[in-house]
């Protein structure tokens, strides 16, 4: 039985947060009454996961907001966590930030409201499936997942709970991703007839280092293997390499899927609400690629292709990250980056009112401003499913090596077997999701 304290500020979150819904940003008991900075004022946030992405992006925006409080961190890998906490600590002036090396205490714990999964891809849909079905609202790292049946099952179990959900990508709050969908969306390009998507290929001819290694002494391993399956440690299969600027369980496919789904889920997404299709899919794909050897296996170069049912073609490829709207009456370029955004028609990038709006809102921001309004996030479980599932189709196709054919609502392919087994992965004992 829950503590009837716990429970009374839980429904104050939400009543007064509902009842401030017209306002931006509105306080979810007024200050007058509480004051801003109240126990019972703020969202108790923990971190899960405290990497590069949780200590460089996730955990500042909720440390300096007046309206979340990291209540608690954990991570597997004991000086992840010992920097986590010195960074909560120092911040707040206390030692009240309490840390975990096993997610499964934190979702215990009734007095945290929201997680935020930093984890490697492969804990993704695991940890956040529990988070979810504890009712405590989600921020989770892109990609949603790992296969597409997981994927499914995440997105209708946070449905199911009425949590706020967001798969964090800040892509779509970028100024020039924004103008993209607002042109587009409002008719500026006439309708859309072919959408362009170019990602990053940093990952072409990079090549691990297999030699196993000693497990350092502050590394649970089999914790952070978890689910997937046991491989002998070396530091180009767990952590960063010197020479590369990513994580090398980025590049291994019992971890993560690589470019496809890592840098695609951010310039996907885009692509989905452009074209309205964010809830739904194409109706085929077909493409090539090709994969890295040794340890670092993922694909590392692709060239896919889409169709909706509607005859718009979608091409996504590796190059560098940005996207190209093509219309009956002009198209769009938008970089993500520093160089200008270009359109065929200029004028119409300086056009400022539009009839059809979209969220503008900072991806943490997103986040914060859906719990305390009882809202959905600009990008919750069932879109980031969706644009995650169309990257892991399109490196279905390459392995299967055919065009295949794609029905978004049953979510199967129905002219190949062999890849709709491709469609789950196996998870190592004793994990599960059910």
């Amino acid at each position: 039985m829950k503590n009837s304290n716990y429970i009374t500020r839980r429904q104050l979150l939400k009543a007064a947060g509902t009842a401030g819904a017209a306002m931006a940003f509105p306080s979810i008991v007024p200050s007058t009454v509480l004051g801003k900075n109240a126990p019972s004022n703020r969202i108790n946030i923990a971190m899960i996961g405290m990497g590069r992405q949780a200590i460089h992006a996730n955990l500042p925006p909720f440390l300096h907001s007046n309206d979340t409080k990291v209540v608690a961190i954990c991570d597997v890998d004991r000086w992840r966590l010992d920097q986590g906490k010195a960074k909560v600590d120092d911040f707040y002036g206390n030692s009240d930030c309490k840390s975990y090396t096993d997610w499964r205490e934190i979702i215990k714990r009734d007095d945290i409201d929201a997680v935020m999964n930093s984890t490697p891809d492969h804990w993704h849909v695991p940890i956040s499936l529990e988070a979810v079905k504890a009712r405590k609202h989600v921020c989770h790292e892109k990609p949603l997942s790992l296969s597409v049946s997981e994927g499914r099952i995440l997105a209708d179990a946070a449905e199911k709970s009425g949590v706020v959900f967001r798969t964090d990508t800040e892509c779509r709050s970028n100024a020039y991703m924004q103008r993209v969908a607002l042109l587009t969306l409002n008719g500026y390009l006439g309708k859309v007839k072919h959408i362009e998507v170019g990602v990053p290929d940093s990952d072409k001819g990079a090549v691990g280092d297999p030699t196993p290694m000693p497990v350092p002494d502050e590394l649970d391993y089999e914790m952070w293997t978890g689910p997937a399956e046991m491989k002998p440690y070396t530091v180009d299969r767990v952590h960063k390499p010197k020479e590369f600027g990513r994580p090398g369980w980025m590049r291994c496919s019992a971890t993560a899927e690589g470019i496809v789904t890592n840098w695609g889920t951010h310039l996907i997404d885009v692509a989905q609400l452009v074209n309205d299709t964010e809830r739904t899919g194409p109706v085929s794909v077909e493409g090539t690629g090709k994969f890295g050897s040794g340890i670092w296996d993922v694909m590392q170069t692709f060239d896919l292709h889409y169709e909706y049912a509607d005859g718009v073609t979608l091409h996504y490829l590796t190059d560098r990250p940005y996207i190209r709207v093509e219309g009956e009456d002009g198209w769009i370029y938008a970089p993500w980056g520093y160089a200008q955004i270009e359109a065929k028609d200029k004028s119409i990038l300086y056009i400022r009112e539009f009839d059809r709006q979209i969220a503008d809102r900072a991806h943490k921001e997103d986040f914060i401003y859906a719990i305390k309004n009882n809202r959905p996030t600009m990008i919750d479980a069932e879109i980031g499913h969706r644009t995650c599932s169309m990257c892991q189709i399109g490196l279905i196709a390459v392995r299967v090596g055919k065009k295949l054919a794609w029905n978004p609502e049953a979510e199967r392919f129905t002219n190949s077997d062999e890849a709709n087994e491709m469609l789950t992965r196996s998870y190592r004992q004793p994990w599960d999701i059910v």
